[in-house]
């Protein structure tokens, strides 16, 4: 079942009982019953359980190493004040996750994983798998950390004495790192074996230990009251007194003895020489704190710190890890309990990381970086993860002593809790309905309280190291960011963004907006993503940082259909602009025509101040389409799909979205009298227009490079990009600041700023006619360049004469000249103003445009286009009010951009341009 619906499927599976076997569904192979029912029966013979599984390690976790060999050297060394700070900063920090830890555990199902499952299926893969790194190495420290707390333990037994020391019958072990090291090594061994064996072995030999441990406990508690006051013979390495052997007294339960220990008297660290400080002391006691991710807590420490502080002197706290052993009626117990629970602890530890590890190899996280530890043993026993887990604890046993590497691994666990409250207060924060816990006594303040204790301590406890994990840990979060698979656990991220973005969206208040701030908004109009593509990073490049929507519409109707035929079509549309690496979001709709759909989108496409402001069209000629994707792999990349499981060709998957380009011989979807009327549409509407032509002969990295490099150097000069202001299809029109030209310029100076096209060169191209005066022709350049000036655009201007092709415009098809009067001789609407009159090109005597005038003005744009532009600009005149006149247009802007290359045809309606501050 997919994890999409996790309480759901909890719900089902847990709610079957055996009782209920009998009730499948008939029809079914006997064989397939039986073989089902023989897994449920193994699946539940070796469930652990709570108390197995969850409260007898967490027990075993906290009372171990820290508490029989470190309490005492805890509240010797920070006194009785200290060490309840101590304790209300591990309570506090505990407490704060534990809370999370409710709320995020009673939201849906868990599984195996611990920290790593909540942290993964409530953020995502990214910060789920960063973190389950950092928890992996967490519990392959503390697994070392019980180690070689075992080890000491052993040594302080069985160990010879340092020289000057005296050794008793059963001291026979040698001493010295290197001995240390075997030792561990050995008992690493054995915790390495019986977790090879299977976890329900481990499980069922635990209960026996917390047995032993609770009585171990139970006998320390009555020695603080039955043991008299007596001398104790401490570890000759504490260095006391070199001279001889050191001692120190254990006076039982007396008041200056307590108010002695009240006050802090940090020392040296017998065993590694350091000096003691708050944190550090505190970084070795929150060690038996980590139990907490099974769901138990400190209670009852507090209560024997108190007992060992009014009874014992301060030396013999710091300088005698085993001194509950030498204080107690029958010592071998005490001696037995540490024994056993460390031993249990670090195998604990050790099984923790080697399923944490399994897990994150499983999910997959890491590609085949962890494919090896992903194999398992018949019975399901991750024996891969197991050994490699085994591997890497045996490579921190080299740290050689427990109050080295117990800083580290207090860190890593701070980082984890710190990344558990993250989690909550994200869900939180994200305000997704689906997120309702069963649990409620939490806030964002309590998760923000948790990460704001678990930081602060990291830095207090070692600055560097706790600087290091988290830059360690962002590291994994990009690299699984960027080369991890697509997962379906879901993003807080995406809850997040769409949280703050619509926030945001409801801030933009249209009313607000200024010319000075305007940005291009496009709406392109795709009809098939194969013959596009070209255009599509182009419009990319033109955007800058404004909004970019790929639009697209099906024909049909829904009447005709059993369902919505285009949500199937998204994943096929986003993966293409993932290929593309262009910054697009993809709208499609059904109609039954293009025009109508296009009406949709540029009524409904956006929101509140984030709608498109100008449509992009490609443009209606005859050119064969050409496909750019073929021969591509393109694999999908949407949620859910996992490209390690597609066994067919992408490419099919894509055909019934992306269908083939359109032949030759086919008809088009689009007429000339609606492709037209789109274009009406578009302007009646306020919208800016672009028509784009020969884009498929565009190579952006082409066009690109050859303005980076020149003859193997890179080039002073950048692709050019030509500005052509004027309407070239009414040369009587002398300005060059109405609002269409004023629209190119902006669109082609956006085109010039961004990043790609910085290089780019403009050209702006004035016509003047050469019969003018040469004042006239200064003058207007002039103009022209104060212009630029005032709107900042760097461009280079050159003068076009073009009295030749003025010429032929007012020439009549018998020869003879027109007079001003026929010039003026328009079909104007009533109420129609004298702009409007200024754009429109089609006088009622149609012989005013000539074919042959027409295809002059090409052969002069052509002429002055060396060297060849990248992409040209032109100005697109207003369509006629008249339908009948809509062929006549069209045919009239074809023989215009005619074998121009790569050319932008543009009509601006708004301004966007100003010389206010």
């Amino acid at each position: 079942m997919s994890e999409k619906t996790p309480l759901l499927h909890y719900r089902l599976t847990s709610s079957s009982s055996p009782t209920n076997k009998d009730e499948s569904p008939r029809g079914g192979a006997q064989e397939g019953r039986g073989g089902r029912r023989s897994k449920d029966k193994s699946a539940t013979a070796r469930k652990l359980g709570v108390v197995f599984g969850v409260v007898t390690p967490t027990v075993l976790s906290m009372f171990s190493v820290v508490v029989f060999l470190r309490i005492g050297f805890v509240v010797g060394q920070a006194g009785l004040f200290q060490s309840i700070a101590m304790f209300l900063v591990a309570y506090f920090i505990i407490t704060m996750t534990v809370l999370s830890i409710c709320a995020i555990s009673t939201n849906g199902a868990l599984d195996a994983g611990g920290a790593y499952y909540m942290i993964s299926r409530a953020l995502g893969p990214e910060f789920g798998g960063s973190i389950g790194i950092m928890f992996f190495f967490a519990n392959v420290c503390g697994s070392a950390l019980y180690v070689l707390g075992l080890v000491e333990a052993v040594m302080s037994t069985f160990g010879i004495p340092e020289e000057g020391g005296v050794a008793g019958p059963h001291q026979v072990l040698p001493c010295g790192y290197w001995w240390s090291l075997l030792y561990g090594t050995v008992l690493l061994f054995l915790c390495f074996i019986v977790c090879l064996v299977g976890t329900h072995i481990y499980a069922k030999a635990t209960f026996l230990i917390v047995i032993i441990v609770t009585a171990v406990l139970v006998t320390i508690f009555i020695n603080f009251f039955i043991v008299r006051p007596f001398v104790v013979t401490l570890p000759h390495s504490s260095g006391l007194n070199s001279s001889g052997v050191s001692t120190a007294n254990y006076t039982g339960f007396k008041l200056h003895t307590l108010k002695s220990n009240l006050w802090p008297s940090y020392t040296e660290d017998y065993t590694t020489g350091s000096t003691m400080t708050f944190v550090t002391v505190f970084a070795v006691m929150f060690n038996g704190c980590t139990g907490i991710m099974a769901g138990s807590n400190m209670s009852g420490k507090m209560g024997k710190t108190l007992m060992e502080l009014r009874a014992s002197k301060g030396p013999l706290l710091k300088n005698d890890y085993n001194f509950l052993g030498d204080i107690n009626i029958w010592p071998p117990l005490v001696t037995i309990g540490v024994y056993s629970s460390t031993m249990s602890a670090a195998m604990s530890n050790l099984i923790g990381a080697s399923r944490i590890l399994y897990a994150l190899a499983k999910d997959d996280l890491f590609g085949g970086v962890l494919a090896l530890v992903r194999k398992t043993s018949l019975s399901g026993n991750p024996w891969a993860s197991v050994l490699a887990s085994w591997l890497l604890v045996q490579v921190v046993l080299f740290a050689g002593k427990l109050n080295t590497i117990a800083s580290i691994v207090t860190i890593f666990f701070l980082l984890v809790y710190a990344a558990v409250n993250l989690a909550c207060l994200a869900l939180e924060w994200a305000s997704a309905p689906n997120f309702r816990p069963s649990f409620r006594c939490f806030t964002w303040h309590t998760c923000s309280l948790g990460i704001l204790g678990c930081l602060v301590m990291m830095f207090l406890i070692n600055a560097i190291y706790a600087f290091a994990s988290i830059a360690f840990m962002l590291l994994l979060l990009m690299l699984i960011h960027y080369l991890g698979p697509i997962s379906n656990w879901g993003y807080i991220s995406q809850a997040l963004i769409f949280h703050q973005v619509r926030k945001y969206l409801l801030m933009l208040d249209v009313r607000k907006d200024h010319v000075k701030f305007w940005r291009p908004q496009l709406l392109l109009m795709v009809a098939n993503p194969r013959s596009c593509t070209n255009l599509m990073t182009f419009i990319n490049d033109l955007k800058k940082s404004g909004l970019l929507v790929l639009g697209h519409v099906q024909l049909g109707l829904l009447d005709g259909l059993p369902s919505d035929p285009l949500p199937s079509c998204y994943d096929s549309w986003l993966s293409l602009v993932d290929h593309l690496n262009i910054k697009a979001f993809v709208n499609l709709t059904l109609a039954d025509t293009v025009r109508h759909g296009v009406q949709n989108l540029l009524f409904i496409t956006g929101f509140g101040g984030m709608r498109p402001n100008t449509l992009v069209l490609g443009f209606y000629d005859d050119c064969t389409p050409q496909d750019d994707l073929q021969g591509k792999i393109l694999l999908s990349s949407g949620p859910g799909l996992d490209p390690a499981s597609q066994s067919i060709d992408p490419r099919e998957a894509w055909s019934p979205f992306f269908p083939n380009v359109r032949c030759t011989e086919e008809l088009k979807d689009l007429p000339v009298d609606e492709y037209v009327s789109v274009i009406a549409d578009a302007v009646k509407m306020g919208k800016n227009l672009t028509l784009a032509r020969y884009f498929n002969q565009f190579n952006r990295e082409e066009v690109l490079e050859s303005g980076r490099k020149l003859g193997g150097h890179r080039s002073a000069t950048g692709p050019f990009v030509d500005v052509w202001p004027l309407n070239l299809l009414q040369p009587d029109s002398r300005g060059y600041v109405d609002i269409c030209s004023l629209f190119l310029l902006q669109l082609a100076c956006v085109l010039q700023e961004s990043r790609a096209w910085s290089q780019a060169k403009l050209r702006l191209f004035l016509c003047v006619e050469a019969s003018s005066s040469v004042t006239e022709k200064e003058e207007g350049e002039k103009k022209l360049r104060v212009m630029l000036k005032k709107l900042r655009i760097s461009a280079k201007v050159q003068m076009v004469a073009w009295d030749h092709v003025v010429a032929l415009h007012w020439r009549r098809q018998g020869g003879e000249s027109l007079g001003e009067s026929a010039r003026n001789n328009y079909d104007r609407r009533p109420g129609q103003d004298e702009h409007e009159d200024s754009i429109l090109m089609f006088p009622n005597n149609d012989a005013l445009l000539t074919d042959e005038y027409i295809c002059a003005v090409n052969r002069l744009i052509r002429r002055h286009g060396a060297p060849r532009p990248a992409v040209r600009f032109l100005y697109l005149p207003r369509p006629p009010a008249d339908t009948r006149r809509y062929r006549a247009y069209l045919h009239q802007v074809d023989v215009l951009s005619r074998d121009l290359g790569p050319t932008l045809l543009i009509h601006g309606v708004t301004p966007v341009v100003t010389t206010d501050l």
